[in-house]
């Protein structure tokens, strides 16, 4: 372990380190359209363009879209769209300065890039940061905390969903938001302390189910996790955390109440308002397409070659071990405890999932929202790993990386059909140079035409690289970061 404290210069300057480069691994690729980000971005540019709720003008490029009273909607949570608002109305007049018209194709496809690197690939890229200073809490060192934080962000499907305007990787990271806040209860001296640390864990895990509705389960576990953190100190401290938590959570709730009445008249959620024809599944199969958690799925969703997060990221099996060390430590076990709980309920819930597979998706995206918080076990197997388990540990790191850079480099949407689309589609598309697939677009179908020119792009290609190639700035990048590292690994050792 550093022999150096957790907020030393060292530490802290290894944590920008790390989330810069997470940050610009995220923005360096731009997904393209598909039915999901398309229902967000049609509710943002109706609230932005049309000041309505209603997606009447864009709906025709998605089928997520909710049909009520002859006007069509967003089926999808709020939540990343409202916190994309601000980014959105800063870079409307930013493009005009430079001479874009932000409701052109153009305009509309560079909106998008901003409005996910701000929304989605921004909070990720501070997940990672908490992330590391977890690491550092749990006595993972420096070391271990960065390579929880790179596993993450670009070892799991995270890299994926954090480069497309999704809302599972908003959600996880305002899930390690929360879970952050309720461990900084515990450290709380004045009644001040209690209220704001319960106030922060109230709005982080509120503002995750504003911005989808299953993580209300595991909003709760952190608001209960925040409050055993405060239990050996009274009821005095109790009521304060529970008041915070419970003005933070109120507001959320209120948001969340007020889009769906304004938009539907009640308090449903708005997937209850699919067309008939449309999923016909989520009025067939329970509640919304929901009934118990399947045995069969719940194995293809960590061991299958389709969607299982342990093939798309052999790195993560040391988290549940890293959880399972936390455990057995006392003064962890709550928060192992609330890790674990939220990993498993989110594990469970899509296994219960008629669509388990998500459509067109990069491992189990219903469940990808709990993939920070399981992360949070790895520094920890790494502290207790030997020198040999450490080398091996780092050899699935890398494949975990070099998967999902495969991954994102291609297509983040892989096909639900194919029964192993990394090894049948992914694989031979990256090694013939064949990247940026995607040519679905995120604007409406008369914007877009039928040529595929606003589908997916990475940096590289915008500075005239192609193939392979495009991904050298990148890389680049990352072998200075990776110079920058061991300088700042080094301050230490010369101050001792």
């Amino acid at each position: 372990m550093s022999p150096l404290s957790e907020k030393s210069p060292s530490h802290r300057k290894a944590a920008i380190l790390l989330g810069v480069v997470c940050f610009f691994s995220f923005i360096y690729f731009y997904e393209g359209g598909g039915w999901n980000q398309n229902s967000r971005f049609d509710l943002l540019r109706a609230i932005v363009e049309r000041h309505t709720l209603q997606i009447d003008a864009y709906h025709e490029n998605t089928e997520d879209k909710a049909h009520f009273e002859g006007h069509y909607y967003s089926d999808k949570a709020p939540g990343l769209v409202f916190l994309s608002v601000p980014f959105a109305l800063a870079a409307r007049p930013a493009l005009r300065i430079v001479g874009i018209d932000p409701e052109s194709p153009r305009g509309e496809i560079a909106l998008s890039y901003i409005v996910s690197a701000g929304a989605v690939a921004l909070p990720t890229a501070l997940a990672g940061v908490c992330l590391f200073f977890l690491g550092l809490r749990f006595r993972g060192g420096s070391t271990g905390a960065a390579f929880g934080t790179l596993v993450m962000s670009l070892g799991t499907p995270m890299w994926a969903y954090a480069s497309l305007f999704w809302a599972h990787a908003l959600v996880g990271a305002c899930l390690v938001f929360a879970f952050v806040s309720a461990l900084k209860v515990r450290e709380s001296t004045n009644a001040r302390g209690d209220f704001l640390w319960g106030l922060a864990v109230g709005l982080a895990a509120g503002w995750a189910t504003v911005t989808e509705y299953p993580a209300a389960p595991a909003s709760a576990m952190l608001a209960l996790l925040a409050l055993s953190q405060a239990w050996s100190r009274g009821n005095a401290a109790r009521w304060r955390v529970v008041a915070g938590v419970g003005v933070g959570a109120g507001i959320c709730v209120m948001v969340l109440l007020g889009y769906l009445h304004a938009a539907f008249g009640t308090f449903r959620p708005s997937y209850s308002y699919y067309d008939p024809n449309s999923f016909s599944f989520m009025q067939q199969q329970g509640y919304l397409g929901l009934t118990y958690p399947h045995p069969d799925r719940l194995l293809k969703l960590l061991f299958g070659c389709s969607r299982g997060l342990l093939f798309a990221s052999p790195a993560i099996v040391a988290a549940p071990l890293g959880l399972w060390w936390l455990w057995k430590e006392k003064a962890h076990r709550p928060a192992a405890v609330a890790a674990a709980a939220i990993a498993s309920y989110y594990f469970l819930f899509n296994a219960s999932f008629y669509w388990w597979k998500a459509g067109l998706s990069f491992g189990p995206r219903y469940a990808g929202a709990s993939i920070p918080l399981l992360c949070v076990g790895l520094a920890v197997g790494w502290r207790r790993a030997t020198p040999v388990w450490r080398r091996g540990l780092i050899g699935v790191a890398l494949c975990s990386v070099f998967l999902a850079l495969m991954v994102v480099s291609t297509t983040s949407q892989l096909p639900m059909q194919d029964s192993c689309p990394i090894v049948h589609s992914v694989w031979p598309a990256f090694w013939s140079g064949h990247v940026a697939l995607n040519r679905d677009s995120i604007l409406t179908i008369a914007e877009a035409g039928s040529n595929g020119e606003y589908g997916a792009f990475n940096l590289g290609q915008l500075l005239g690289l192609q193939g392979l190639a495009s991904l050298i700035p990148l890389l680049a990048m990352w072998g200075i970061a990776a110079l920058l590292w061991m300088r700042i690994s080094r301050a230490p050792q010369r101050s001792l």
